[in-house]
């Protein structure tokens, strides 16, 4: 499981998102740094939901965190699918964020 899954209102260093494009970015730096698949992100909130989405040629598999990392929910969209996915409308207010990556070694 991942550290970063655990995310709070008062997790330091939170990156907010951008644009809808730099979700394939950010999840595949966080693969090719971590070496684990996918990266968790955050709508900030009064309930601070965590996902973790990984991503695929073919789409993206969305998955709902708990509070401790665990999956609630597991969703498969395309990518013009994915466009309608609450990230989305998240990022779209500049509530969407996710935690920095650091390299390993």
């Amino acid at each position: 499981m991942q550290d970063q899954a655990r995310i709070t209102s008062g997790s330091p260093s939170l990156l907010t998102v951008q644009a809808a494009e730099d979700i394939e970015f950010l999840v595949k730096e966080s693969e090719v740094l971590t070496g684990q698949a996918g990266r968790t992100f955050v709508i900030a909130g009064a309930d601070w939901l965590a996902y973790r989405v990984h991503w695929h040629p073919i789409g993206l598999k969305v998955e709902r965190l708990d509070v401790e990392g665990r999956v609630l929910s597991t969703q498969h969209l395309l990518p013009w699918e994915f466009l309608g996915h609450s990230l989305i409308e998240a990022l779209a207010v500049g509530q969407l964020f996710t935690p920095p990556v650091g390299r390993i070694g």
